[in-house]
């Protein structure tokens, strides 16, 4: 486990580099509507991609709570779209490549993703199948020496700039869940399209996209044929504790935001943050995230345990992404029209929030597997 010193370290050679080389260009970024791909070698040289990767592939052998920092920070700073597709790369698509890829495919696409000289994705949703997984319609049908997928998927984070794409298909449609696969493609294949990137209301710098496949050729299966299912309900509990990371941070960016707002701000001849009204909200908010920011640590050092179960995952996903977008809508009200403002960053805080509470698994689904958990027992 990371020691003090180091994470205080990490975190503030992480806010040098957000002065430096995101803070000055992400307004212009989110007009754009997507940020640079050159800023992920740009990351990865300065060492905060997959920070928790093996040495023998490039990494610097960390652990998850020094990845789960560099989530949170990014978060605090308000930089949601960097965060969001940051995390599906370091935090989704290597560790799947890690935990379920051959020799040669860890080999070959590790050091890459480290050093940002490859961006990773992972498609599982559809148009019509999102938190139903097991419906998907992405099939990989057997030919000479592989398999040939046709498809489509949607709401893809990092679609425009991936050059690896973990992709679920199904290889045995009559066996629902049982017959899901997970293949590694890269998006230079022949019959790999990406679609256009998706206007959003909010995240608007991080890319998403649809990916279409027509005929795509590969031998790359990633696990077990057969075991998509399985792979993605074992690697989705570190998926949802990371966006619990991001809420958090988020939160707390919000906060520090509004504190200093509240502050400067008078009305009826007195500060805003000696009102009342304003105290105890703000008060009310801060003890509601330290206590979900207890949970979130405990989750962190049971998942480098080896013993955080869905359940508890599904807890904190659906506790801070609820909070975050409480705490968005609390901390914009303080901040009155001004609030409404694109000009002030709590605006663009709002917008940012209300996707943590659909993607990685809606907060309804969420709930579903609490309940179960309660009525059918762990698993």
């Amino acid at each position: 486990m990371a020691t003090q010193t180091e994470q205080a370290l990490l975190r503030s050679s992480l806010d040098r580099f957000l002065d430096q080389q995101v803070a000055p260009f992400y307004a212009r970024w989110e007009e754009q509507g997507i940020i640079p791909k050159s800023l992920w070698q740009t990351m990865g040289q300065a060492g905060f991609l997959c920070v928790d990767m093996p040495e023998e592939y490039g990494g610097s052998g960390g652990d998850f709570e020094l990845s789960s920092l560099i989530i949170d920070v990014i978060s605090q700073r308000g930089f949601a779209s960097l965060a969001t597709n940051l995390s599906v790369h370091s935090d989704i698509v290597a560790p799947y490549i890690l935990h379920l890829g051959t020799k040669a495919q860890k080999q070959n696409w590790l050091p890459k993703l480290i050093l940002g000289d490859a961006v990773g994705a992972i498609a599982m949703t559809e148009p019509a199948a999102g938190s139903d997984l097991q419906s998907i319609q992405t099939q990989a049908k057997p030919c000479e020496n592989g398999f040939k997928i046709n498809g489509q998927k949607t709401f893809i984070t990092n679609g425009q700039h991936a050059d690896v794409c973990i992709v679920a298909a199904k290889t045995n449609p009559q066996a629902k869940a049982k017959g899901m696969t997970l293949f590694l493609l890269e998006s230079s294949q022949a019959g790999f399209m990406v679609g256009q990137n998706l206007k959003k209301i909010g995240l608007h710098s991080g890319d998403t996209s649809e990916l279409f496949f027509q005929d795509v050729y590969t031998e790359s299966i990633l696990g077990g044929l057969d075991q998509g299912f399985a792979h993605l309900m074992t690697e989705l509990p570190r998926e949802r504790l990371i966006l619990a990371v991001g809420a958090i941070g988020a939160c707390r960016g919000m906060m520090d935001m509004t504190l200093e707002y509240v502050e400067q701000r008078q009305a009826f001849s007195k500060k805003i943050s000696d009102m009342q009204n304003t105290r105890f909200v703000l008060a009310d908010l801060d003890t509601q995230i330290s206590v979900n920011q207890a949970y979130v640590e405990k989750c962190i050092k049971d998942y480098q345990s080896g013993t955080l179960d869905t359940v508890s995952a599904s807890k904190a996903k659906l506790s801070t992404t609820e909070l975050q977008c409480k705490v968005a809508d609390a901390c914009l009200q303080l901040f009155g029209g001004y609030g409404y403002m694109q000009e002030y960053p709590i605006s663009r805080a709002f917008l940012d929030a209300r996707i943590q509470r659909i993607y990685g698994g809606t907060s309804e689904i969420m709930k579903e597997i609490i309940a179960r958990g309660l009525f059918e027992g762990p698993k």
